[in-house]
């Protein structure tokens, strides 16, 4: 099969075509032909050299997300047959023509979607579902702010959050995206170039604070995350972006009662990942079905041009998410 491989790290000019064997599956995998894969921060990180595949992960094919059709099952594979079509979040390998997943991470590819759209699905459905409403706890009626609205995360969780009953304010970094933001669903964009965002949410909040932060800034960002969050609140890390060591106020943390977690989905085990895709079944797919959620494309790449959707990802341009085309 052919696959797009890290040849060294470093930049997007490092990801070329290459062949590859096609990749074994278990009893309990399926092996999917991949129509299209979403491309991620992760799969940035890990071309520099920056992000060291888990165990049992190609080492040199990155690739968290792929949409595709059922060409193989394990003998215990239960619920997916030869011909579905599947999207499916993955430890790595994706960007190639053939890839294998475990049965409880595939998802069904929503009737209404074309395979680049189920494509962007897995990876930031899965991250903002364990994050924010599992380590969160986001109730219908509670308040979010996230960082990066326009991000593949940011529209995932703007668009959830909304769906389930709360309401969403998010940083963006101008006013065309902050425009973007609202218009999925967020009660108010705020353009972090032009003000402390946490003034803004103690204005919008009427000085009680949001419930819930996911942010995947760090850095300097932590200190107006605990000022802008309410009595009780959940401050929820998904990266660093802009540093990982920081000084807090922890009296200020004891008086508001505040909760500081994070986490990281790509090394956790197959039953826990299986766990968020039945949630999300049951919880967010029915929004899918009926168009209440739904998946934003900034552009389709072919494959052959994985590193030219790389150096669009890092430059921060896009509104949504970025996707390989394998057909």
């Amino acid at each position: 099969m052919k696959a797009i491989t890290i040849t060294q790290p470093g930049g997007p000019e490092v990801l070329q075509i290459a062949d590859r064997p096609m990749p074994a599956y278990t009893a309990t995998e399926v092996l999917i032909k991949v129509m299209a894969a979403g491309i991620n921060r992760p799969d940035v990180a890990q071309r520099k050299g920056n992000y060291p595949p888990p165990a049992g992960a190609p080492q040199d094919i990155p690739g968290l997300e792929i949409a595709g059709i059922v060409t193989e099952v394990g003998t215990d594979v239960t619920r997916w047959v030869v011909g579905d079509k599947v999207c499916a979040l993955v430890i790595g390998g994706g960007y190639a023509e053939y890839c294998t997943a475990p049965e409880g991470q595939c998802l069904p590819v929503p009737e209404s979607l074309s395979f680049a759209e189920a494509a962007s699905l897995p990876e930031t459905f899965f991250t903002v579902w364990s994050n924010v409403f599992d380590r969160g706890q986001l109730k219908p009626g509670e308040t979010l702010l996230v960082h990066g609205g326009s991000s593949g995360i940011g529209v995932t969780a703007i668009q959830m959050a909304a769906a389930l009953g709360s309401t969403v304010y998010v940083t963006a970094g101008s006013d065309e995206k902050c425009k973007f933001c609202e218009d999925l669903g967020a009660g108010k964009a705020i353009n972090y170039k032009h003000g402390n965002f946490s003034e803004a949410i103690t204005t919008l909040t009427g000085n009680k604070g949001v419930d819930v932060i996911l942010d995947m800034i760090g850095g300097d960002y932590t200190t107006p995350n605990i000022k802008s969050l309410a009595n009780d609140g959940r401050l929820v890390f998904i990266n660093t972006m802009k540093g990982k060591n920081v000084e807090i106020d922890l009296a200020e943390v004891m008086r508001k009662r505040i909760y500081i977690t994070g986490s990281t989905l790509r090394p956790r085990d197959v039953a826990f990942k299986s766990a968020i895709a039945q949630n999300l079944e049951k919880h967010i797919w029915p929004f899918l079905a009926s168009g209440k959620i739904k998946p934003v494309i900034y552009k389709i790449f072919p494959a052959a041009k994985a590193a030219e959707a790389h150096r669009l990802m890092e430059s921060s341009e896009h509104m949504g998410k970025i996707v390989l085309s394998f057909e």
